[in-house]
């Protein structure tokens, strides 16, 4: 059985080159293997389980003396056997994930008994976790609805119903009551909510409009980054995005992306899947410079355009659900923020400037 899955890589290194004697250990990973499991190297199972980790941070903390299998340290070359007890003692507490509220200013686009709407600036977590344990989305939230007696910000029966990642702008609902929750959350697996992003695309599109399937699981060569496969394959879950043609700049385009799946980075991974990478984003190809002129000027507008949009170049444009209670359609809209729109405009000037 599984304490907890997700580290970062910060969390399983050790502190020291090796263990001192005495110290005192507290434990952060707990798994019984299972009885089908064949023999495998330990560093490759823990690998597998944590998936914000390195196998090269793994080993050096079974080096240190910080795994340990049926309560005794092991080396990263043993071999896990069904039935052993795999544990992750490291030399600090677990961190406490309790939601504290914190004054962190909100956007609400829409607010009532049941449930809220919220324009969510790029740079902002939704959720604490992986290092950002503070300063986050749902701490906001907490604290903006610290006045409310029933909403238990630690309750997972009320929040958030869906995420965006944090250099994504733009729009997102969170439940008050656990009924609201409930009943968005079929809608999402239903697929009968609207989302639209707009998006800032390297390359220039042959059609106007198009479908991107694929199933997107986490990338074997790189954990933080999710990569896409065969739809008709065992890896990944299915994802299906559809895409628009905005406006064309030649050597980007903006892009209207609309969602069936809404999988971990899907449009950020779909996107690169297709040569397309996301302008600015820089965890999937996109802070090179992929399409264009080889000359010092465009070189210089290129980057000035990086400096203007630090970010992948991605918002959450609309958001359209069935409220929970009213049962009536409710569509929200929220406009490109600064960095993006300013990014725009510059290539929308660059484009006139080529043809003179």
């Amino acid at each position: 059985m599984t304490t907890s899955t997700e580290y970062t890589a910060a969390e399983v290194q050790p502190t020291d080159d090796e263990l001192d004697e005495g110290q005192q250990l507290y434990e952060h990973f707990r798994f019984e293997v299972d009885k089908g499991q064949v023999p495998v190297r330990i560093d490759k199972f823990m690998f597998e389980k944590l998936q914000h980790s390195s196998r090269n941070r793994i080993q050096k903390a079974a080096e240190a003396g910080f795994v340990h299998v049926n309560d005794r340290p092991v080396k990263s070359n043993y071999k896990v056997r069904p039935g052993d007890i795999v544990t992750l003692m490291l030399d600090r507490p677990h961190y406490d994930t309790t939601i504290e509220p914190e004054e962190i200013p909100l956007d609400v686009v829409y607010e009532d008994d049941q449930l809220m709407v919220i324009n969510k600036p790029a740079g902002l977590v939704v959720h604490p976790g992986c290092g950002n344990f503070h300063g986050t989305l749902v701490n906001a939230v907490a604290w903006h609805l610290r006045n409310l007696p029933s909403y238990d910000p630690n309750d997972p029966q009320v929040g958030l119903v869906h995420r965006i990642d944090k250099d994504t702008s733009g729009l997102i609902v969170v439940a008050k009551t656990p009924e609201a929750k409930t009943n968005l959350g079929v809608q999402f697996f239903n697929k009968t909510t609207h989302r639209s992003y707009n998006a800032l695309v390297w390359g220039n599109f042959v059609e106007d409009t198009g479908t991107i399937e694929g199933n997107i699981g986490r990338d074997p060569k790189d954990r933080l980054r999710m990569a896409v496969f065969p739809p008709d394959s065992d890896t990944g879950k299915p994802a299906v995005t559809h895409y628009r043609v905005i406006e064309r700049f030649g050597y980007a385009t903006l892009v209207e992306c609309i969602l069936e799946t809404g999988r971990t980075h899907q449009i950020r991974a779909h996107m690169r899947h297709i040569g397309h990478p996301l302008f600015s984003d820089e965890r999937y190809g996109g802070t090179e410079i992929l399409r264009g002129e080889r000359t010092g000027s465009y070189r210089q507008f290129v980057l000035n355009a990086f400096k203007l949009c630090p970010r992948q170049a991605l918002h959450a444009k609309t958001l359209g659900f069935v409220h929970p209670t009213t049962k009536q359609q409710m569509d929200f809209t929220s406009e490109l923020p600064d960095d993006m729109r300013s990014l725009i405009e510059k290539w929308q000037r660059y484009v006139p400037s080529r043809q003179e």
